[in-house]
C-alpha cells in the first residue's frame, strides 16, 4: 500500500503541470452544469429518460431491452452507448441535469489526459504534449460539448485514447489490443466514428504492415488478440449498417437528398448549356459540395473566426479555436506534411487529419461543429508543435513569448466564458428550450385540480421532457392505455398519455374548448372539464383565464399557461 502512495506522489510531481492542466479542464467542465447550457434540450432528456428507464426496467420507453446497434429515440436512431455510460450517475444523482451531464465533463477531462500522451507518443516532446493539453482542456471546441450531452464526447474520449495507447505501445505488449478495444468503442458512440474508424484502421493497418507481418508470424498473444477485437467490433459492422434504423439520420442529413435531386433537376432543365447533364447530376452536385464542406474545415472562418453555424453546438460567431493559434496551427501543419514523408507516425497523424473531415462534408451543413470533431484533437496537437517551434527559434526570448502567449491565452479565455456564461446563455435559451422544467414543475404541483392538461409543440418534444422531469415510471408510461403514438415524417411524435394531451400550436382554437390532435385519434373537449393549457404566448382559446408566465433568459415569452 505504501508503495503505491509513493508512487502515485511520483508520478503527481513528476506531472505536476498536467495536474494543474487537468484541474482547469476540469473546472471549466464540472462548475455549474445544471446552469450553463441554460437547461437541457430535446436529445438530453431523450438519453437521460431512456437511461433511466433501462436503469428501472431494463428496457427503453419503445420496449426494447438492452439495445446495442441504436435505440430509437424520436425516430433518428442515436447511438446506445451513451445510455449504458449514463445509468451509474442517474443512479447515484437522481434523474437530473447534473446526472445526465456528469460523465460527458467527466470523459471531457479524461481527453485532456489522452491528448498529452496522444501528442508525446507522435512527438516525443513533453512540451507539446503539455501544451496540446492545454489548448484541450481551453479550447471552446473541446470545452463547450463537454459541458452538455453529446454523443461526440464519447467518440473524441475513446477515439484519442485509441490513439494515445497505439502511439505508446512500446511500453506495454498489451497497449496494441487495447487501442483496437477503444478504436472498436467508437462504433457504438457517434455516428461520424461508423464512418471514420473503419477508415483510419485499414489505413493504420497499411502504414504498420511490417510491424503487424513479424508479430503475427511470431504468433504473439497480443496481436491474437487484437484482431479478435477487430473482429468482433468491425465485422458486424456492415450488418449494422444495411439496416434501416442506423440509417435513418443519414438518410436525412446527407448531401444527395430529394431537395438536391429536384434542385439538379430544375438547373438542368433550365440549362440552355450543352452537355448539361454532365454539368448537373449526382455525381457532380456531390462532388462540388463535398469538396466546399471539406475545405471550409480548414479554414480560417471555421477554425478562428465564425466557428459552428447551430447554437446549441458552438458559441455563435466565434471560433472554435482561439485567434491567438492561428499561425502556430497552421505552422504545425506544414511540420506534420513535412515529418509525415520519412516518419510513418506522423504519416498516420497526416492521413487522420485527412480522413477526419469526411464524415461531415457528406451531410448538408457546412459547418457541422459535432459531426467534424473526428477532427480531435489534432488541431490542439498542431498548434503545440507550431508554437514550440517558433519558441525553439527564439531562444533569447523564450521566457518572454512564452509569458505573453500564456496571458493571450488566458485573456482569450476568459472572454469565450463571459461570453458563454452571459450573453450566450441569455440570448440562446431558446435554442436549449428553456422553460420545460419549470412549467412542468407548475404543472406537477397542480395536476390534481385538472382533469385534462393540454401542451404545446411548438418547442419540440413536450412529452419527453414530461417524463424526464417529472420521473415517470416507464413501466407506467409504456403500459398506459391513453397512450397515444404515431409515426409521420420519419419521426415518432406522441399525441398523449395519462391527462396529458400534446397539439400543434395551430390546432389550439381561438374559441371553443376543443383540440384537435395531430394523430386524429381522439379530440380534447374541455367543455365539461377542468382543465390547463400550457400554450406559447398569446395563443390561447377566447375567455380562458391566465395563470402564469414564464419567460426565455432574454426576457421574450417563452410559455403561458391557462384555464379554462
Amino acid at each position: 500500500m505504501k508503495k503505491i502512495k509513493n508512487n502515485i506522489i511520483g508520478f503527481l510531481l513528476k506531472n505536476k503541470y498536467l495536474v494543474l492542466i487537468l484541474v482547469l479542464g476540469a473546472v471549466l467542465r464540472f462548475s455549474y452544469l445544471n446552469f450553463v447550457p441554460p437547461s437541457l434540450n430535446w436529445d438530453e432528456v431523450s438519453h437521460g429518460y431512456n437511461a433511466y428507464s433501462i436503469l428501472k426496467t431494463g428496457k427503453d420507453e419503445w420496449g426494447q431491452a438492452f439495445p446495442i446497434a441504436n435505440f430509437r429515440a424520436y425516430g433518428d436512431y442515436p447511438l446506445p452507448l451513451n445510455l449504458y455510460l449514463t445509468i451509474p450517475f442517474i443512479a447515484v444523482f437522481g434523474l437530473n441535469e447534473v446526472a445526465i451531464r456528469f460523465p460527458h465533463a467527466f470523459l471531457g477531462t479524461l481527453t485532456i489526459v489522452s491528448v498529452y500522451f496522444l501528442a508525446l507518443g507522435i512527438t516525443k516532446n513533453r512540451k507539446i504534449a503539455l501544451i496540446g493539453s492545454f489548448f484541450a482542456a481551453i479550447d471552446p471546441w473541446l470545452l463547450f460539448p463537454s459541458r452538455a450531452v453529446f454523443q461526440s464526447n464519447l467518440s473524441v474520449f475513446f477515439l484519442t485514447t485509441a490513439m494515445a495507447v497505439f502511439f505508446n505501445r512500446e511500453k506495454n505488449r498489451w497497449f496494441t489490443p487495447i487501442s483496437f478495444l477503444f478504436l472498436g468503442s467508437t462504433l457504438f458512440s457517434y455516428h461520424s466514428t461508423r464512418i471514420f474508424s473503419p477508415l483510419i484502421l485499414v489505413g493504420l493497418l497499411l502504414i504498420y504492415r511490417k510491424e503487424f507481418i513479424q508479430k503475427i508470424s511470431r504468433r504473439s498473444v497480443e496481436i491474437v488478440v487484437s484482431f479478435a477485437f477487430i473482429l468482433l467490433f468491425f465485422a458486424p459492422l456492415p450488418f449494422i449498417l444495411l439496416n434501416p434504423q442506423a440509417r435513418a439520420r443519414s438518410n436525412v442529413v446527407f448531401l444527395i437528398d430529394q431537395g438536391a435531386i429536384n434542385q439538379i433537376n430544375d438547373l438542368r432543365n433550365s440549362s440552355k448549356l450543352p452537355f448539361k447533364s454532365l454539368l448537373y447530376n449526382k455525381a457532380t452536385y456531390l462532388s462540388v459540395n463535398f469538396a466546399r464542406n471539406y475545405i471550409n474545415y480548414f479554414s480560417p472562418s471555421f477554425l478562428f473566426l465564425k466557428g459552428g453555424t447551430q447554437y446549441q453546438f458552438s458559441v455563435p460567431n466565434h471560433g472554435v479555436l482561439y485567434l491567438a493559434e492561428l499561425p502556430f496551427f497552421y505552422l504545425g501543419l506544414f511540420i506534420l506534411i513535412k515529418k509525415a514523408i520519412k516518419d510513418r507516425d506522423w504519416r498516420l497523424l497526416l492521413l487522420w487529419l485527412i480522413l477526419a473531415p469526411i464524415p461531415a462534408a457528406i451531410t448538408q451543413d457546412e459547418s457541422a461543429l459535432i459531426r467534424a470533431t473526428t477532427l480531435l484533437p489534432i488541431p490542439q496537437i498542431l498548434s503545440a508543435v507550431g508554437l514550440v517551434e517558433v519558441i525553439k527559434r527564439m531562444p533569447k526570448y523564450r521566457v518572454f513569448v512564452s509569458l505573453l502567449f500564456g496571458g493571450v491565452m488566458f485573456i482569450l479565455l476568459g472572454n469565450y466564458l463571459n461570453v458563454y456564461a452571459n450573453s450566450y446563455r441569455n440570448n440562446y435559451s431558446w435554442a436549449w428550450q428553456y422553460g420545460y422544467k419549470e412549467v412542468y414543475s407548475y404543472a406537477n404541483e397542480n395536476s390534481s385540480q385538472y382533469e385534462k392538461i393540454i401542451v404545446t409543440k411548438k418547442y419540440g418534444e413536450p412529452h419527453e421532457f414530461l417524463l424526464f422531469f417529472s420521473g415517470w415510471s416507464p413501466e407506467k408510461y409504456r403500459n398506459d392505455p391513453n397512450l397515444i403514438r404515431f409515426f409521420q415524417s420519419n419521426w415518432y411524435w406522441v399525441d398523449r398519455f395519462d391527462k396529458f394531451y400534446f397539439v400543434n400550436d395551430w390546432q389550439i382554437p381561438k374559441e371553443g374548448t376543443t383540440f384537435v390532435l395531430e394523430s386524429k385519434k381522439e379530440n380534447v373537449d374541455c367543455s365539461k372539464t377542468k382543465c390547463l393549457l400550457i400554450t406559447s404566448p398569446g395563443n390561447y382559446p377566447k375567455g380562458w383565464k391566465l395563470l402564469k408566465t414564464y419567460d426565455f433568459l432574454d426576457g421574450k415569452k417563452a410559455f403561458e399557461i391557462y384555464s379554462n
